[in-house]
C-alpha cells in the first residue's frame, strides 16, 4: 500500500458485519502534515456500530484535524474505512459540522466584515435565514419544527450576519440535521449555547443517536453528552487512549501558571466618572427591536457580566461600547465622560478598548502572522500597518510568552488551531493595557488549562488596577470572581442586580 496517497474513505457492504451492524469506523495509522509539520501520528481505533465518540484534548492537539480527516476533507496518510451494512448503504451521508461557518453574500463573494452586522443597509447583501435554507429543502416549512425548537423561527427573514453568534451555530446544527447523516461529526458544537440550547441539543442528539446515526463530537471533557459510549484523547497529535466512556480518565496536561513579573499591568492615572452611561438608549432594526430603553451606568473600576440568551442583544449592546454600530450616535450615550458623537473619532475611543469577541474572531484576517494579531491590538486594526516601538515589542513578547504562543509567533493566524487563535485575540485585548476590557465570551475554544489561566489573570487585573471589565458568557465556571454586577438581557430590556443573584444561561 503506498501511504504517500490521499487516504480513501471507502463504503462496502461486507459481510462481516451482519445484517444488524449499521456502520463501523476503522482508522489505522493515520498520520496528518499540515504547513510541513506532523499534526497527526499515526491515529488507529475502530468504532463499532451504535457507538458514539467524543474527541477530547488540550488546545492544539489535533481535535479538529482528526475529525476533518474522518470526514474525508483533507489530505491524510494511512487507512480510514467507513462500513455500511447491506440495507443501509448511504455513500454521502458524512456531515461534518466545523465549529464556525463562512457565509456568502448575494454575490457569491465571502466579504462580510465584523462591523457589517449592525449596519442595516448593508445587511441586504445576505441571505435571510429562509433563503440559506432553502438552498437545502423545500418548502421550508419541512423544518419548522427544527426552528421552533431552536427558538429560530422568528428570525427567518432575518439576514444571515444580523444572526447572533448562537444563532449561527444553532443554524448550522439545522442544516446538517436536514440532510439526515448517516455520520454527523460535530467540532465544538455546544460552545456559543445558552444553557438551555445546551441542553435541547444534547436531546435532540440523543434522539438521533437512538435512530443509527453514529455521532461524533469534538467537545472538552467537562461537556460529554450521556449518549457518548467512547472517548478518544489527543495531546500533541498522539491517540493517548481510546476508550469506553466509562473507564475514561482524563491524563495528566501541561501546568500553565500565571507569571505576575512577566505581565505588565499597571495601575491607569486618568479618572473617568463614567466609563459607560447609557440613557433610554433603543437599537432597532427594520421592524425589530433588539434593544429597549436602556439605563445603564458603568463606573470606573467596576467589573460587570452582561447575561442573556442567544439572540437577546448582547452583542448589539457591546456594539454601542465598542464604536462598531452607528446607532450609537442616534442615542444618548456617555463613554469616558463624553457623549458619543461629540467629536471624539473613533480610534480615539477604541484606543482605550481592549476587546475580544467569537464574532471578531470569526472576521479576522486569517493570513497575517500571530506575532501581528498581537501587535495589532495597540492600534485597534485587523493587520499591521504602523511600526511598533521597542516598549511594544517587549509587551507583544511576554504575552505571547504568557500564553506559550512563541513558537507560533510567525506562523499565520489560519495555520495554528482555533484554541490558539483565541488566545492570540486575547493577548492582542490585553496587549494595550487599556482602561475598559470588552471580554465576549474570551474562553470560548480553550481547555481547562487556559481558561483558568485566563480566569486567575483577570481576577489578578482586577485586584491591582483600577481596570473596568465587560465580560460575557455562558459558562458559570468561566465567570472570574472579581465580577460583582450583572445586566441581563430579555428580549431587549435590561435588569441589572448583584452577582449574588445570578446564574449563567
Amino acid at each position: 500500500m503506498d501511504n504517500n496517497k490521499k487516504h480513501i474513505i471507502s463504503f462496502s457492504n461486507s459481510p462481516l458485519l451482519g445484517e444488524l451492524e449499521e456502520a463501523f469506523i476503522s482508522l489505522q495509522n493515520v498520520c496528518v502534515t499540515q504547513y510541513s509539520k506532523n499534526v497527526l501520528h499515526n491515529i488507529s481505533f475502530t468504532l463499532h456500530s451504535n457507538n458514539h465518540l467524543a474527541i477530547v484534548g488540550e488546545s492544539g492537539s489535533g481535535k479538529t484535524v482528526l475529525a476533518k480527516a474522518i470526514a474525508g476533507q483533507l489530505f491524510s496518510k494511512g487507512n480510514i474505512q467507513i462500513n455500511y451494512s447491506k440495507n443501509n448503504y448511504l455513500q454521502n451521508k458524512i456531515v461534518f459540522v466545523e465549529y464556525t461557518e463562512a457565509y456568502k453574500n448575494l454575490s457569491n463573494i465571502s466579504d462580510f466584515y465584523y462591523q457589517q452586522r449592525f449596519n442595516s443597509c448593508n445587511a441586504e447583501d445576505a441571505n435571510t435565514l429562509q433563503q440559506e435554507l432553502e438552498k437545502i429543502i423545500t418548502p421550508i416549512s419541512q423544518v419548522n419544527i427544527l426552528l421552533e425548537k431552536f427558538n429560530l423561527l422568528h428570525r427567518i427573514n432575518a439576514p444571515l450576519i444580523q444572526l447572533s453568534n448562537g444563532e449561527q451555530k444553532k443554524l448550522q446544527i439545522i442544516k446538517a440535521l436536514i440532510q439526515q447523516p448517516k455520520i454527523l461529526i460535530l467540532d465544538k458544537v455546544f460552545t456559543g449555547l445558552d444553557a438551555t440550547s445546551r441542553k435541547e441539543l444534547e436531546q435532540l442528539l440523543y434522539n438521533i443517536s437512538t435512530e443509527g446515526t453514529t455521532i461524533i463530537l469534538i467537545t472538552d471533557e467537562n461537556n460529554i453528552p450521556s449518549f457518548i459510549t467512547h472517548i478518544a484523547e489527543l495531546s500533541n497529535g498522539n491517540l493517548i487512549q481510546f476508550t469506553q466512556k466509562e473507564n475514561f480518565k482524563l491524563s495528566s496536561t501541561k501546568n500553565i501558571s500565571y507569571k505576575q513579573n512577566k505581565i505588565p499591568i499597571i495601575q491607569h492615572s486618568k479618572a473617568f466618572h463614567s466609563i459607560i452611561l447609557m440613557n433610554n438608549v433603543s437599537v432597532n432594526y427594520t421592524n425589530k427591536t433588539i434593544l429597549k430603553n436602556i439605563n445603564w451606568q458603568v463606573k470606573q473600576g467596576e467589573r460587570w457580566l452582561i447575561k442573556g440568551a442567544n439572540g437577546a442583544g448582547k452583542s448589539t449592546l457591546l456594539s454601542l461600547v465598542t464604536g462598531d454600530n452607528p446607532q450609537a450616535y442616534a442615542n444618548e450615550i456617555y463613554l469616558f465622560d463624553k457623549k458619543r458623537g461629540s467629536g471624539e473619532s473613533i480610534w480615539e475611543l477604541k484606543s482605550k478598548i481592549g476587546f475580544v469577541s467569537p464574532e471578531l474572531h470569526k472576521y479576522f484576517d486569517k493570513s497575517i502572522s500571530i506575532e501581528h494579531v498581537v501587535a495589532s491590538g495597540f492600534y485597534d486594526t485587523i493587520g499591521l500597518y504602523k511600526p511598533i516601538n521597542a516598549q511594544q515589542k517587549e509587551d507583544i513578547k511576554q504575552w505571547l510568552d504568557f500564553f506559550g504562543l512563541s513558537h507560533v509567533r510567525n506562523k499565520s493566524l489560519s495555520a495554528v488551531s482555533t484554541g490558539e487563535q483565541r488566545l492570540a485575540l486575547v493577548a492582542r485585548a490585553f496587549v494595550k493595557n487599556p482602561p475598559l476590557l470588552v471580554l465576549d465570551e474570551p474562553c470560548q475554544n480553550l481547555d481547562d488549562n487556559h481558561i483558568q489561566q485566563i480566569i486567575q489573570l483577570i481576577n489578578n487585573i482586577c485586584s491591582q488596577t483600577n481596570t473596568t471589565i465587560i465580560y460575557v458568557s455562558h459558562y458559570a465556571n468561566e465567570v472570574p470572581d472579581c465580577i460583582t454586577n450583572v445586566l441581563e438581557l430579555n428580549n431587549g430590556i435590561a435588569t441589572i442586580y448583584t452577582k449574588e443573584k445570578f446564574k449563567v444561561a
